[in-house]
Parts: structure tokens; sequence; C-alpha cells
């Protein structure tokens, strides 16, 4: 009996364009799934009987009610001026700190013990001698924070230039460049990966401190109302204000992502 060959259609290959748009589209998926089981176990934990603990429910009725008396929008306006003031400033100055103390090794001797030095120390603890230094106005808090986003960016800066692979400075200086062409051509462009991370792991650093930081006699703010509420033992509205910080500070760590993609396309990607 004749055998009848039997052909199988080829599986159509995704192709590299649907496959990017594929990523983008799980992840949202996934983070909705995430934040959807988060509020379902905070939900369970406050109705479990623990003491003290306030659910979604009271923190949304709370979050309203700071809405709607204009409390909450000038609390966030007052810690994003702060937070963006300290972290534009300590980032700014960090990049260049950064390169000078990779690419020039007097400059690494000069600088490096320094930062080393006040890396061992918690920004937090600068704070009574800023208060002593700088009064109780906007400068020391701001300050606190512009040195806990300058420590994380420049050590990520210096080492970013430090790894850059020998064999590309190598072959530009065979082709002829000049350092300040290798400089522009090829380190900045390979030291961009390690820049963004130190400024993202800054940012988290700015809104780790930010709280400290307007115990400084701030009179507006995120932290300060959260000290605040906590006199009162007013719960929901120490969840609204953890919750602001939270989603504020992933906003800005996403918009970072962003700028890094742009910036690095030309790294490969898994």
């Amino acid at each position: 009996m004749a055998m009848t060959a039997v052909t199988v259609p080829d599986t159509p290959t995704p192709t590299p364009r649907r496959r990017r748009a594929r990523g983008p589209v799980r992840g949202i998926a996934l983070n909705v799934i995430a934040v959807v089981l988060g509020l379902g176990i905070w939900t369970l934990l406050s109705r479990s009987g623990i003491q003290g603990l306030t659910g979604p429910v009271d923190v949304a009725v709370r979050g309203a009610e700071l809405i709607a008396d204009g409390t909450l929008p000038a609390d966030i306006l007052a810690s994003l001026r702060r937070v963006f003031t300290g972290f534009a400033l300590g980032t700014a100055l960090a990049v260049p700190v950064g390169f000078l103390m990779g690419w020039y090794g007097t400059a690494r001797g000069l600088i490096e013990p320094y930062v080393q030095f006040f890396r061992t120390i918690p920004p937090l603890a600068i704070i009574p001698l800023a208060i002593l230094l700088m009064g109780i106005g906007e400068t020391p808090k701001i300050f606190v924070i512009f040195l806990a986003a300058f420590l994380s960016s420049v050590v990520a800066t210096f080492q970013g230039v430090m790894d850059v692979d020998k064999t590309l400075i190598n072959a530009a200086r065979v082709l002829g460049a000049s350092d300040r062409v290798i400089f522009l051509k090829v380190v900045v462009p390979a030291s961009t990966p390690f820049i963004i991370v130190g400024m993202r792991i800054g940012l988290g650093a700015a809104w780790g401190t930010l709280v400290a930081a307007e115990l400084i006699a701030a009179q507006e703010g995120l932290g300060y109302r959260m000290q605040q509420a906590q006199l009162y033992y007013d719960l929901p509205t120490i969840f609204v204000g953890l919750i602001s910080i939270g989603v504020l500070g992933l906003a800005m760590d996403r918009l970072l992502l962003l700028a890094e993609r742009r910036l690095t396309g030309w790294q490969e990607r898994r």
C-alpha cells in the first residue's frame, strides 16, 4: 500500500518587531496582575485582625480627602521640588567628577579618598551639621538629598569609565583619534549605561533621604505629613504618604529607563 506523505505547514517565526511589540504588553499585564495581587493580600491582612493595619479602602478615602482639601497636592509639589533639585544638582556634579576620576589618574588620587570617606557616612548623619551650618530653611533639606544622589552617581560614573574596553580605546588610537575624540566617541557612550544605573540608585537614595530631610523644620511635604500623622496615630495618612512616595519614585525611575533606552539603543539587550 502506498504511503502518502503528510505535509506539515511551517509555523511562522515571530519577527523581531513582533517580539519587541509583545514584550511591553506582557510586562504591563504582569504589572497589573502584581498590583491586583498586592491589593488583595493587603485587604486580607487588614481583615485578618492585625491590630491597627488599615485597608486599601480606608487609605483611598483618606487620600481623596487630602486631595480635595489641597493638602496632598501641596505636599507632593514641595517634596518633588526638594527631591528634583537635590537629585539634579547631585547628578550634574557627579557625572563630570566621575569622568575626571576615571580618565585622569591625578584627579582620581585627589578625589577618590574623599568620595569613599563620605560614602561610609549616611547622609542622614549629616543633618545635625547641616542645620548648624545652613539654618533651618530649604538649603539643608536639599543639601542632604544632593549628597545622597551625588555619592551614588559619582561611583557609578567612575566605574563606568574604568570598565571601558581598552581594546576600543587602543583601536581608536591606532586609527589616529585624539584623546578628546576618544573620550567623546568611545568613553562617554560606553559609560552611559553605568551613569543611568547610578542615577537610578541616586534617585532611590534621594527619596529615601527625603523623609528625614523634611524633619528639618518643614511645614509641608510628604515626609512632614507622615511625621505629623504619626503623632496622632493616623495610619491612613501615613499609608497615603508612603504610596505617594512610591508612585512618584517609580514614575521617575521609569523616565530614567526610557532615557536609557534612547541613549543606549546600540547596546544588545535580552
